[in-house]
């Protein structure tokens, strides 16, 4: 005892605590860890038994790791830092957002995997962060038996996003950190658990339908939303009429710099994915044709369907029919929904009609696409179209809302203009770019002059794999489809 009181005493002058581990027989006293070697008077350790080895080591209030960004795939290797949601000092749990970050293809939110203090933030609003590279410093609890600096450092942190995998006994599992902590909290392995949803990904109905099956609870069926019947004609209350004035273009408020030094910026975001994309477009002989649509029918129908689709919560625009169209003439002339590789040695005819659509935001031009167009109503692709238009708006697509597009529609006609040249995204190898509706007068079958709603599209091909006769009969179909919508009900799946 006389040694212990001795050695603590010493430390404590130090200025450091030392815990005592094991305790055996010796000549001499000595320390393990050089780093913490205190020297200390024989005087003082004076007793009657043999000197013995104290073993010792430093235990630290909390064990400083390097939060590294993570490969959040699509080879990207920088991102731009839009928004911290966390200082230093913060406390953070796992799951917690720390930052969003934004790519030359979509914005991801970057979850914390550790439960501790906010210490260091290595980069600041808008730097550029690389993957592999410290983002945060995170102090942890180092007695709550995390993993060693070793492993800290080659263990990527988890992002928060769809594409998230983690090695289970052997084998990938795709789930978002949401689902995770869920399995997490009710101590389901997710090995255990078959995941329903695309490429076997874990949904949080899989969890659900897994811990009842273990607890014998039946769960309620999901919300959906109710189906209101069509009201009759005779007790439809009639829409306020609209102003057909021609609207006046508001030039955007922004400050004119009428005198000052030039400024050169960062190409960065999705303008350098679309510097990239571009690129790669010249290399595409683009062949193009253009036509008229008298969309006079396609108007009223609309009109009809709009409260409906109100009653649902949906804003239904004319993009619906057009997708829809698109995907019914896709499956018959399916090269146009294909790939060609870099090499022109083979075509992929892609399964799924992934539907782009080209979309204006204040980060710029993005494209993101409706996923299985040809298994989707029209109202499923408006309530699509309605989900990637707000977070379009918010700077919040994910990568997946981003990728694997086959065929794109862009609708410029809603900012002006009836036609334009589209230049295709490769890999895809077609893209139809929509003029704005005008009424103008036509002649019927009769030879009268009646008022129609016109609208012109113009089609790019990929002259390669694609003749011109393929796409005029694709855009005839296409068009007959929109001209006389209730055709399309015969091909509706």
């Amino acid at each position: 005892m006389a040694a212990v009181t001795a050695l603590r005493s010493s430390c404590r002058a130090a200025g450091r605590l030392v815990c005592i581990h094991r305790v055996r027989s010796c000549s001499s006293i000595r320390f393990i860890k050089s780093k913490y070697v205190c020297v200390f008077d024989k005087s003082a350790l004076k007793f009657s038994h043999q000197q013995r080895l104290f073993r010792t080591s430093a235990v630290s209030c909390g064990q400083i790791v390097q939060f590294k960004l993570s490969d959040i795939g699509e080879g990207i290797t920088e991102v731009t830092v839009k928004e911290w949601y966390i200082k230093e000092g913060d406390t953070v749990s796992q799951f917690d957002s720390i930052c969003e970050v934004q790519s030359d293809k979509a914005s991801v939110t970057i979850t914390s995997r550790y439960d501790g203090v906010i210490r260091k933030l290595h980069y600041s609003i808008d730097d550029i962060a690389f993957v592999g590279k410290p983002l945060v410093d995170i102090e942890i609890d180092a007695s709550k038996g995390v993993a060693s600096e070793e492993d800290v450092v080659e263990t990527p942190p988890m992002s928060h996003e769809e594409h998230t995998h983690q090695e289970i006994k052997g084998h990938k599992t795709l789930a978002t950190p949401a689902v995770r902590r869920l399995a997490m909290e009710n101590n389901i392995k997710l090995s255990e658990v078959v995941g329903t949803g695309k490429d076997n990904r874990i949904l949080k109905e899989d969890i659900l339908n897994y811990l009842a099956k273990q607890t014998g609870a039946i769960l309620p069926p999901s919300p959906k939303a109710e189906i209101a019947p069509p009201q009759r004609k005779a007790e439809a209350v009639p829409a306020a009429p609209k102003d057909k004035a021609r609207k006046i273009p508001v030039p955007v408020s922004r400050p004119i710099a009428f005198a000052g030094k030039d400024k050169t910026e960062p190409v960065t975001g999705f303008q350098k994915a679309m510097v990239k994309t571009m690129s790669a477009a010249l290399k595409i002989p683009h062949f193009g044709y253009s036509d008229e649509i008298d969309l006079t029918q396609l108007v009223q129908l609309r009109e009809e369907l709009k409260p409906l689709a109100e009653i649902r919560g949906v804003k239904l625009s004319f993009m619906p029919f057009f997708i829809k169209a698109a995907s019914l003439g896709l499956l018959q002339y399916p090269i146009l929904n294909a790939s060609l590789d870099e090499n022109c040695q083979n075509v992929t005819y892609k399964a799924s009609h992934n539907i782009g659509v080209a979309m204006d935001t204040e980060q710029g031009l993005i494209v993101p696409n409706v996923k299985n167009v040809q298994v989707c109503s029209v109202f499923d692709i408006a309530v699509e179209l309605n989900r990637l238009q707000s977070l379009g708006s918010a700077g919040q697509l994910g990568t997946s809302d981003l990728t694997g597009g086959t065929f794109t529609l862009s609708n410029i006609g809603t900012i002006g203009g009836t036609y334009a040249k589209p230049v295709i995204l490769p890999p895809e190898v077609a893209i139809g770019a929509l003029g704005k509706i005008q009424a103008l007068p036509r002649f019927n079958s009769k030879g009268e002059v009646f008022k129609a709603q016109i609208m012109n599209v113009s089609w790019s091909a990929d002259h390669r794999i694609i003749d011109g006769a393929t796409m005029a009969r694709f855009s005839n179909l296409w068009k007959s489809y929109l001209e006389n919508p209730a055709s399309m009900l015969l091909d509706l799946k």
